[in-house]
């Protein structure tokens, strides 16, 4: 069965185009044209993918995206912010807040459908395993299982979003090693090489958040990237 895509956003005419754009590629699309009425179908029919726009009616985009990431059926959803905002501090805000891409209006059709599918092989749990190779990881108060996307910090179940796992399974596997962030862009998450690099630096401040005491094991490389300074144990 294909995967459904939620649209959201308060203009007709431009939902009628995503969703058009979205099942002519072979997606089943929900809509809402409300911040209200987006939360209740993505909790009730959970979608593989939501496309939220920011300026909504009821609740705006950001709070929508505060309550599907707070609830535990919608966590982990990837969300796609569509707006006319183009300024970085929108974007950074998005991320921040769990967003998972950017794209901002007016838009491509075709560039939209890419973006999508994109963020849904990104976030499929099987593609979030092959990010790294090899067996479960285990450092001083730090386990990483692979195979059941699952991570613990002091035996304590961490919640993470698709890309936040990937993101930190990658760095473990390469302890010591100095990883760029255009690296992790375009081998990790198949991005498009024009995506600003700062989006990396938010998706790692918002990790490290996420680990507590395990977070000083990412190590800022000033001027290049990230490393993880950490040596694993049986």
């Amino acid at each position: 069965m294909s995967e459904k895509v939620l649209v959201v956003d308060d203009e007709k005419d431009l939902v009628d185009l995503v969703v058009y754009n979205l099942e002519k590629a072979g997606y089943r699309t929900l809509r809402a044209y409300d911040g209200e009425t987006a939360v209740r179908k993505a909790q009730a029919e959970v979608p593989e993918a939501i496309v939220l726009d920011v300026m909504l009616p009821e609740l705006d985009g950001w709070e929508v995206l505060k309550r599907l990431r707070a609830d535990p059926k919608t966590a982990k959803l990837p969300v796609m912010m569509l707006t006319a905002r183009g300024e970085e501090t929108d974007k950074v805000l998005g991320l921040e807040l769990g967003a998972d891409d950017y794209l901002t209006k007016p838009f491509s059709p075709r560039e939209l459908v890419a973006r999508v599918r994109a963020l849904l092989r990104r976030s499929r749990p099987s593609q979030a395993a092959s990010a790294i190779s090899g067996p479960s990881m285990h450092f001083e108060g730090l386990d990483i299982d692979p195979a059941a996307h699952e991570v613990k910090v002091k035996k304590k179940p961490v919640e993470l979003t698709a890309r936040e796992f990937q993101l930190l399974a990658y760095f473990a596997a390469r302890p010591g090693r100095v990883v760029t962030r255009e690296l992790l862009l375009e081998e990790l998450w198949k991005m498009d090489p024009d995506v600003e690099t700062r989006t990396v630096d938010v998706h790692v401040r918002r990790l490290r958040q996420k680990l507590g005491s395990a977070e000083s094991m990412i190590k800022t490389v000033r001027g290049v990237g990230y490393k993880f300074a950490a040596q694993g144990k049986v």
